[in-house]
This record gives structure tokens, C-alpha cells and sequence, in this order.
């Protein structure tokens, strides 16, 4: 299915189901599908699949890049609460450098899927179409800024995302994971200078093969 252009984010914020009635009306659950952590040197890129309960918006609610840590952190467990089904699937710093970070992002989606315990109705996907994804889905482009459950979706694999780096971080200390997740900070690439690379390094990011050398 072609990716979605339609609509903007004022229609989306005068009416933050719209796009879920259109489904529910016809008693289908609506899955929305998201993920975090494409970018960064080190760690798995992980998506969440979130199907809400008919008519259940979670306040406050968006696009988790337009959300502080604090914000996003508040609204994990309400929309944990909220959601008729949650499901989480991730792929490591090894997988990516397997099959590329594209490839990568599409197993953690399928994975997601298929943690959920219930099968939905229809399933939306933030950006374009995902080949391999093996669900019948639709893309709709900034669907984490127009579309409320794949916003929720986005929320929820930051959180965990993010929740997980902080937990390596005393694992591997110097590498500043508590609190740049794995990004690429001028401190991070200092110690990647320094201390070397871990086994939660994407090898085939940034050149950081060539550290292997050193």
C-alpha cells in the first residue's frame, strides 16, 4: 500500500482518533507500529506494536521525538494501562551489522507484531511501506506526529530503548550510555578513541570498523 500524505497535523490535533474511528466503526483493532534507535553507534534498534482499546486516547500523547525524557517516561505506564495490547521486539548491534540497519528495523517490527497476544484488525506503520514485514500494513509518512496509536508505539520503544541503555551503562562506564543512549556525542566517539569498542557496537556504523585495528 502506497505510504499516506494525506492530512495535517492541525487536523490531527482537532481530532486525534481520526484515523482509529475509521477502523473501530467497523470493529477492527488498530495496531501502530514505530521504533527507536536507528542512529546511534551502539546498542539494538527496538519497535513497539500498541493497539489501543476502541475510543482510548492517552493525553499528551505524540510523536516521542517532541517529548523530553521526563514526559515520555510519565506516559509509558498510561499507555501501558490504556492499550488493549502491547508488544516489543528488538534486533542487536550484531543483527544490524548482518543485514544492514533497514533490514534490522523490519525484523524488530515483525518481532513487535508477533509479541502481541492478540492478532489486529489493521496495521499502521510510521514512514513508508516495509518490505519483508510480512503483515498487511499501511504507511503513512509522520505517522508518529498524525496518528495516535503509532505515536503511543513511538513512546513506548524510546522508553524501552532508552531504558536499556541506561542499564549497560555501568556495565561499560565512559562510554556515557546513561545518558546519550548510544548516540554518537562527541563523548561517545572520545571513548570510543580511548576504551575501544564493545559487543553492543554497530561495527558497520560510522566507520567503527576501523577501530577494530587500533
Amino acid at each position: 500500500m502506497p505510504p499516506d500524505r494525506s492530512g495535517s497535523g492541525a487536523e490531527r490535533l482537532r481530532s486525534p482518533l481520526a484515523y482509529e474511528e475509521r477502523f473501530w466503526s467497523r470493529s477492527l483493532l488498530v495496531a501502530g507500529v514505530d521504533e527507536a534507535g536507528r542512529g546511534p553507534l551502539a546498542g539494538p534498534v527496538v519497535a513497539a506494536a500498541v493497539v489501543l482499546s476502541p475510543h482510548t486516547c492517552v493525553e499528551g500523547a505524540d510523536d516521542s521525538k517532541r517529548l523530553s525524557p521526563e514526559v515520555r517516561e510519565a506516559l509509558y505506564p498510561r499507555i501501558v494501562e490504556c492499550a488493549e495490547a502491547v508488544g516489543v521486539g528488538a534486533a542487536s548491534a550484531k543483527e544490524i551489522d548482518r543485514v544492514n540497519i533497514l533490514g534490522a528495523t523490519t525484523l524488530a517490527m515483525r518481532r513487535a507484531l508477533a509479541a502481541l497476544p492478540l492478532r489486529p484488525g489493521h496495521v499502521v506503520v510510521d514512514g513508508l511501506p516495509v518490505k519483508g514485514l510480512r503483515w498487511p500494513h499501511e504507511a503513512v509518512v509522520d505517522g508518529d506526529a498524525r496518528i495516535h496509536t503509532v505515536a503511543c508505539a513511538s513512546i513506548v520503544a524510546k522508553v524501552v530503548r532508552d531504558r536499556l541503555m541506561r542499564r549497560l551503562a555501568p556495565r561499560y562506564p565512559g562510554y556515557g550510555w546513561e545518558t546519550n543512549v548510544g548516540y554518537g556525542t562527541p563523548e561517545h566517539r572520545r571513548a570510543i578513541q580511548a576504551l575501544g569498542l564493545t559487543p553492543h557496537h554497530r561495527l558497520t556504523f560510522a566507520g567503527l570498523q576501523y577501530h577494530l585495528d587500533l
